[in-house]
């Protein structure tokens, strides 16, 4: 296997949550579509996310986004999205993200005061909006997959902490829904570390007992984590959630598809009317709106589509190359 000598990155950052978009050096992904190309670099080219989401050049936390060729209609982008355990089946924060990256460097044309972006995601095509101003690109909002829950009150027993209920949803990936007093916590206050041990042994009890289907593709059946929230519903004060997903990694943003899941669930218990906004806040105080926009179906199940918005921020561009012989920086975690 041949390393490239050099990747291109442009980081970006959504409410601290980091975005690393590989623009250029990758090797080609093959697949006849999205699912088939998260395969294929997975199997074939994993070491380019682990050299650039691994230490030196990254950290235990890093999110990424692998730009590849679209392959849906109405898909001006598609991307891979990549942490420290795998590739992600969507990633709001980086969604909003790319829809000011694809606007910013004339991917897709801006028009008007809004510009539409059509993202292709593992999960399917998400419909960024990118708000213009004085032709500069500002807030994003994105219209979701169908958005689900399948289960409300449901409960599991978590080894250290007894019996736990959550609700399970899907909002382009699967999420548990915990709320913080279940697990003896309080957000505002507790240790990050504490909220990390607590909602991951909920993810691990969860993923050991309970199924995970998707009702249309097998490859997005998956728990991804536990988001553990106030217990508010974001109608009036933020409601505050800490998203800890994949291995351990906590996310910095209100976490889109968290976001989304949250409020498929809100649906589905009547909480959450047609345009109404809610909003929710993350650790670092940065705050997503989400809205109920329509009803629709995943097969045969009724579902929402949830608009997303939020801001992101350009960080950074960076060369990232691989000496001959430097077999630590092909990547490594110290946790």
């Amino acid at each position: 296997m041949t390393t490239p000598a050099t990747f291109e990155v442009v980081d970006m950052h959504t409410g601290g949550e980091p975005v690393r978009i590989l623009v250029a050096g990758a090797p080609p992904v093959v697949g006849k579509d999205i699912l088939a190309k998260r395969r294929f670099a997975r199997e074939q080219l994993d070491h380019v996310r682990r050299l650039l989401m691994f230490e030196p050049r990254g950290h235990a936390d890093m999110y990424g986004a692998w730009l590849v060729e679209p392959t849906l209609d109405g898909a001006d982008i598609a991307v891979l999205f990549m942490h420290n355990e795998g590739y992600s089946t969507m990633c709001g924060h980086a969604v909003i993200a790319l829809g000011r990256y694809a606007v910013d460097r004339g991917i897709v044309a801006a028009s008007g005061g809004t510009t539409r972006v059509g993202i292709e995601c593992p999960c399917g095509l998400v419909v960024a909006q990118v708000e213009m101003r004085d032709g500069r690109s500002g807030a994003v909002t994105f219209d979701s997959v169908p958005a689900f829950a399948t289960m409300l009150d449901a409960a599991i027993d978590v080894p250290g902490l007894g019996r736990v209920r959550y609700d399970l949803a899907y909002g382009g990936a699967f999420y548990a829904l915990v709320v913080d007093r279940a697990l003896g916590l309080d957000i505002r206050s507790a240790a990050v570390r504490d909220v990390v041990d607590r909602a991951s042994a909920v993810t691990e009890a969860i993923k050991a007992a309970v199924p995970i289907v998707h009702p249309t593709q097998p490859d997005l059946g998956f728990l991804y984590g536990t988001i553990v929230t106030d217990g508010g519903d974001g109608r009036g004060t933020p409601s505050r959630n800490i998203c800890v997903f994949a291995e351990r990694e906590v996310d910095r943003s209100p976490t889109g598809s968290g976001v989304t899941a949250r409020m498929a669930a809100a649906s589905a218990r009547g909480k959450a009317a047609p345009g109404d906004v809610h909003r929710f806040e993350s650790l670092t105080g940065a705050v997503f709106t989400g809205a109920i926009v329509g009803s629709t179906w995943c097969a045969d199940r009724p579902a929402v589509t949830v608009r997303v918005g939020g801001r992101a921020h350009y960080s950074g561009e960076a060369r990232y190359r691989l000496e001959d012989g430097d077999t630590i920086g092909a990547g490594f975690l110290l946790r």
